[in-house]
């Protein structure tokens, strides 16, 4: 079961070797197979997605079985909440060892570890022990495998791949993960009834073992060493804090983070707090066609950014943009308990997602060394959402001793806002979403007046080549 994502000096200079803690060379490009490079990034995709399947089902049977047999939101979003605290806390570390180690074998590895967890699952479905709290710990143990799982594959995409193509590409992978969010919650309620809980779980098992095949029939390269440590200390300490202060010495890319942290924590909120809404007034079949069209909608942006390939337009401006457009739909999402409407919002919503994830990985695989993408990868993951277990945490009480009683009958907006949104079960979830997409709009005018990020393009050096080298 998987469990589930900057640089610049002072305003207007170029970033150099003047750091105090490392010292940047020009990054040549690394020696990859040419075309070959394109097919194997294609190849070691296939096998991330397949295991993401697999992953998907798990996920849908587990989060419903949790909110029905707790039917507390608190407990359903601290499922979410063990899912993402081990990863943070293991990010300085996990960057720093995936550039030293072989990134193949860490996503290997990475893979069987997390296998373990769900084989644990199964054992304890088996013999009918199962309780929430298991979830909660398996989930933690998996999520530390997690920790070094995605800086690895991102870290590798560089390798593989040209410059130019780096938005195509993340696009490419986010269009198969599309391709899993669409399925996944299709099919799980069938195989929920032909081979129950334990029988989901045990094929997301047999996923794991697909991706690790894959993983050993390919070769990634590894980046030369061109960023040095100053008094050639190599402690993992030292290397570590070298994605630190890369990242803390680029203004831009602070304040891209510090943007991210802040939708982030908006975006946990919505994570986990989608299916208790719909829930709230409709089934399982009909929440499982929204998860699905909320996949629909990822698929075609990420098939959109795949042929688009980004254009030439700035990529901080289209973040920007379609950060904007999320916020948007976000409020509109809120207003009723109406499958179509939102339905609707959610396909639009995912649909901006690949856009933005796809610039934000190509600009950071773009101007940060490749020999050092774990670290800093790894620090802007801590940074960008240390924010989600906050959200996790806070996302139940929250709905539970706030919003929802407020659209209670009786409550203290019943009327005035519950005039226009409805009374009742979920309407105090709808008002959150309304209030969320507001604050989101609200952060985006104050951020897109400040210059060092939006120059991120032009204040910083590229440091990957676009160049094809063949070995």
């Amino acid at each position: 079961m998987h469990v589930g994502d900057v640089a610049a000096g002072e305003e207007g200079q170029k970033a150099g070797p003047e750091s105090p803690e490392a010292v940047e060379q020009s990054a040549p490009a690394p020696e990859t197979q040419g075309r070959s490079g394109t097919a194997t990034f294609a190849t070691m995709c296939a096998g991330q997605i397949v295991s993401l399947f697999g992953s998907r089902l798990t996920s849908f049977v587990l989060g419903v079985w949790v909110f029905q047999t707790t039917g507390s939101a608190t407990k359903f979003s601290l499922f979410a909440f063990f899912a993402i605290v081990p990863q943070l806390a293991l990010s300085p570390i996990s960057g720093a060892l995936v550039d030293r180690w072989d990134r193949r074998w860490v996503m290997i590895i990475s893979d069987t570890g997390a296998a373990l967890g769900t084989l644990a699952i199964i054992g304890l479905l088996r013999s009918d022990n199962l309780e929430i709290w298991h979830l909660y710990a398996v989930t933690a143990f998996s999520a530390c495998f997690g920790a070094f799982q995605g800086p690895a594959f991102l870290a590798s995409v560089p390798l593989l791949v040209r410059k130019s193509q780096l938005v195509r590409a993340n696009g490419m992978a986010s269009l198969g993960a599309s391709g899993s969010l669409i399925v996944a919650p299709l099919v799980a309620p069938f195989f929920l009834s032909t081979v129950g809980m334990s029988g989901v779980i045990a094929i997301d098992l047999l996923t794991f073992l697909i991706s690790a095949v894959v993983l050993l029939m390919i070769r990634i390269p590894r980046p030369k060493k061109v960023s040095v440590l100053e008094g050639g200390d190599k402690s993992l300490f030292r290397e570590a804090l070298m994605g630190w202060t890369f990242v803390r010495e680029r203004k831009g890319f602070v304040a891209l983070l510090l943007l991210f942290s802040f939708t982030n924590f908006n975006m946990g909120l919505i994570h986990v707090l989608t299916t208790p809404m719909v829930l709230s007034f409709a089934t399982e079949i009909e929440l499982g066609r929204v998860l699905s069209l909320a996949a629909i909608g990822m698929l075609l942006g990420s098939l959109a950014i795949s042929i688009w390939g980004g254009g030439r337009r700035n990529r901080v401006t289209l973040i920007l943009i379609f950060f904007g457009i999320q916020g948007l739909v976000l409020t509109l999402g809120g207003v009723k308990p109406s499958i179509p409407l939102i339905s609707a919002a959610v396909v639009v919503f995912t649909f901006c997602t690949p856009f933005i994830s796809a610039n934000v990985q190509a600009t950071w695989q773009a101007k940060v060394p490749l020999d050092l993408q774990g670290r800093v990868l790894a620090v802007r993951r801590l940074i960008a959402m240390g924010s989600l277990p906050l959200a996790y945490l806070l996302a139940g009480p929250l709905v539970d001793l706030v919003f929802e009683p407020l659209l209670a009958p009786g409550g203290l907006l019943v009327d005035s806002v519950g005039q226009y949104i409805g009374v009742g079960r979920g309407r105090g979830i709808g008002l959150l979403f309304m209030v969320i997409g507001f604050s989101v709009l609200t952060m985006l005018v104050l951020v897109s007046r400040y210059q060092p990020l939006r120059r991120i393009e032009t204040d910083l050096p590229d440091m990957v080549g676009d160049e094809a080298i063949t070995t």
